[in-house]
């Protein structure tokens, strides 16, 4: 900014099933570094798959980042797979026995989704938990600019995130990259997290959706069209899962190939768009001043990214196997998820509450060890850019 005022500050969750939890924890620490009033450091919230639900989660008490957390958190601590998805066994059986069906024979007339996993019950507790009547509100009364929640189109291949936000904001489009403004709503959450084959696509408007990661070449994008100026990425990924290279004449399991197949959804369009915005911002420091300034698009964007440091998720979901429900335990047992090399997709469907808090408290102390750095993104007082505005919730100037 040129005229002495906080920045928009943008925060950008991205996808990962239960390893969303990290976010949960990454939220509480900056939570607890907030000042004692109650107010919102993130006008702009995009959340793609798993970190949509939290995103929404967020920007329901988008006049109170403390009071979302602690929403987000008591929902994680206490999660439990049967809230996620059906894991009875008639239920198993049934979504199992009808996709093995359409694999053989066809779609049948009734034109019911087919999916390995029937997720109705996570629409029940999104409608529990979540008042998402009350975005509006807060968008009208200033706490929130936009909240943005991003879904792939089976039919026009197209990344198109819905965002709910302030009356001067208007749709993008972009090469197979949409913005359309609308009331975010629940079948936008289960669509963005509705991940291939595991969960079924969710209509909206015109076409089926499903994982927002699936076709999202630029996550950072809707941030920015959305205004954000600076952007805190809160990813579910480390270095310790890039795997060396090794020398093996073992054939890969099902579930290995299905963790690698999530991990280039979830995970690589992130780290790509991350260095293609490095790239960008060290070529714009070296145009002259004068020349970005009379060229508004040349802009610099701030980036920090909190992603987990010192443990690999795949490992603690390992550790946590046991904790499965037995039905889906046997259920993908063959495919070998439940052994190491097959962990990854454990991490992404083990909505257990050990393995989500160990997620938690591993997100916390991650943000932590960046007190230094958060509290300067932040603009948080205790740090030499303090001129920070305030929107408290009461006594709002």
């Amino acid at each position: 900014m040129t005229d002495g005022t906080v920045p928009t500050i943008g925060l950008v969750l991205s996808g990962g099933g239960a390893r969303a939890a990290y976010q949960v924890g990454v939220l509480k620490a900056i939570s607890e570094l907030l000042p004692p009033v109650c107010y919102n450091p993130f006008p702009v919230i995009c959340g793609t798959s798993a970190g949509g639900l939290n995103a929404a989660g967020l920007a329901c008490h988008g006049d109170c980042l403390q009071e979302a957390v602690a929403h987000l958190e008591s929902v994680w601590t206490n999660f439990r797979c049967h809230q996620v998805y059906r894991t009875d066994w008639p239920g198993v059986l049934k979504c199992a026995l009808q996709f093995l069906w359409t694999l053989s024979f066809g779609r049948m007339k009734n034109n019911l989704p087919v999916s390995l996993l029937d997720n109705r019950p996570l629409r029940d507790l999104l409608g529990r938990e979540l008042a998402l009547g009350r975005i509006g509100e807060i968008i009208e009364a200033g706490y929130l600019k936009a909240i943005s929640i991003t879904a792939s189109g089976y039919t026009s291949g197209e990344s198109v995130s819905f965002f709910q936000g302030s009356h001067e904001l208007e749709g993008w489009k972009r090469a197979r990259r949409v913005g359309v403004k609308t009331h975010i709503g629940i079948d936008h959450l289960l669509a963005s997290a509705a991940i291939p084959l595991l969960f079924p696509a969710v209509h909206i408007n015109r076409e089926y959706f499903g994982d927002g990661a699936l076709r999202q070449l630029a996550p950072i994008s809707p941030a920015l069209h959305l205004g954000a100026e600076k952007v805190l990425i809160v990813g579910v990924s480390s270095d310790g899962e890039k795997q060396q290279r090794e020398k093996t004449t073992q054939y890969p399991s099902i579930a290995q190939i299905v963790a690698n197949i999530l991990n280039s959804s979830f995970i690589d369009s992130l780290e790509s768009d991350i260095e293609r915005l490095m790239r960008i911002n060290r070529t714009i420091s070296h145009i002259p001043d004068e020349t970005r300034a009379q060229n508004v698009t040349l802009k610099h964007v701030d980036v920090l990214v909190i992603s987990p440091a010192s443990r690999t998720l795949d490992r603690i979901a390992m550790r946590h196997a046991r904790y499965l429900p037995k039905s889906i335990r046997t259920f993908v047992r063959g495919s070998g998820a439940t052994k190491r090399s097959g962990s990854g997709v454990l991490s992404y469907l083990l909505f257990e509450a050990p393995y989500c808090q160990e997620l938690i408290q591993l997100g916390y102390d991650d943000a932590m060890m960046k007190k230094g750095e958060l509290k300067a993104f932040l603009h948080l007082p205790g740090n030499e850019t303090d001129n920070i505005l305030l929107f408290p919730r009461s006594g709002a100037a």
